[in-house]
């Protein structure tokens, strides 16, 4: 007796299939090693940031001085942060600093990227000469430029007869800054550049090559062609860069130390200073004020760029 077997129809092929997609998915086991990573960052990084986070904005609530006894006064330091020239004055110029510094970096390393991504001779050497500058120390960087802006460009100055260039800029209030700005930048060059260079070099060459043929000059290529397509390593360095430059710490304490008096005092230099003249309940108020601006501009940033970011 022969038995025949009846193949599956469409329906019970159907049917099968769903049955199959309407399962839940095996979970996937997690290899012990990524715990071997995981688990000693977590544990470092908690040690090293989370808690004394935890215990400076703890303590922001009371009067202490760093050590001994304490107790709480509430909101006192918080208030009495805005009647505080001092502080006033760190975050008007940190957040001028930053914006203006921000600016001119990623103009300069944009163009700079651009010739040192063209058709010219001796490229790459180049490259390697303006990144330079971001492996120097930071306070080693202060310290030439100082010695620059003090002694050199006087000297220079008395030289020429050049009236204006015969003091130093670091002992004019109103121009210190500008000599902030000029250091941090040619620091914070370098890094951007190399973005830079990579966003450009990843642009398809049949495209500046389609926009010749139709006649664009090298202007209207860059700010058509090359920006548009960039956006994205255009925001990675405006985060960066002003993240950075909001903690500006090392080069204005070697170059200016905050003077002249307290014109380019930054946020974290009052900060600091609250461990080293009994401020320290109240410096940590301004810490933690800090911080809430900060996580605010980064929501701000990433709500702006979202779906635009994207490299």
């Amino acid at each position: 007796m022969t038995t025949t077997t009846t193949p599956p129809t469409t329906t019970t092929l159907i049917t099968q299939g769903t049955r199959k997609a309407g399962q839940a998915r095996p979970r996937r086991r997690v290899e012990p090693i990524y715990y071997w990573f995981l688990v000693p960052t977590l544990v470092l990084f908690t040690l090293a940031i989370t808690v004394p986070a935890v215990i400076g904005i703890f303590f922001s609530f009371t009067n202490s001085i760093g050590l001994g006894e304490w107790k709480f006064v509430g909101l006192t330091n918080y208030i009495a942060l805005w009647s505080d020239p001092l502080i006033v004055q760190s975050y008007l110029f940190t957040f001028g600093f930053s914006l203006v510094t921000v600016i001119a970096v990623n103009i300069i390393a944009l163009l700079l990227a651009v010739a040192l991504t063209s058709r010219i001779r001796l490229k790459t050497p180049l490259r390697t000469i303006f990144v330079i500058p971001m492996v120097i120390s930071g306070i080693i960087i202060s310290f030439v430029f100082k010695f620059l802006f003090s002694n050199s460009l006087p000297a220079f100055g008395n030289i020429s007869g050049i009236a204006w260039l015969q003091e130093s800029i670091l002992a004019k209030p109103d121009w210190a800054w500008l000599a902030i700005v000029i250091v941090t930048a040619w620091q914070a060059i370098p890094g951007a550049l190399l973005i830079y260079i990579a966003g450009i070099l990843s642009i398809p060459g049949e495209v500046y090559e389609a926009a010749d043929i139709d006649g664009a000059s090298k202007v209207q290529q860059l700010t058509r062609i090359t920006v548009p397509l960039m956006f994205g390593y255009i925001v990675i360095n405006v985060i960066l860069g002003f993240k950075g430059f909001l903690n500006a710490y090392d080069i204005i304490k070697g170059l200016t130390g905050g003077g002249p008096g307290t014109s380019t005092y930054s946020i974290a230099m009052t900060v600091v200073s609250g461990l080293t003249t009994g401020d320290y309940a109240y410096q940590m108020a301004n810490a933690t004020v800090f911080f809430v601006i900060t996580v605010v501009i980064a929501i701000v940033q990433l709500s702006i760029t979202r779906g635009r970011s994207a490299l």
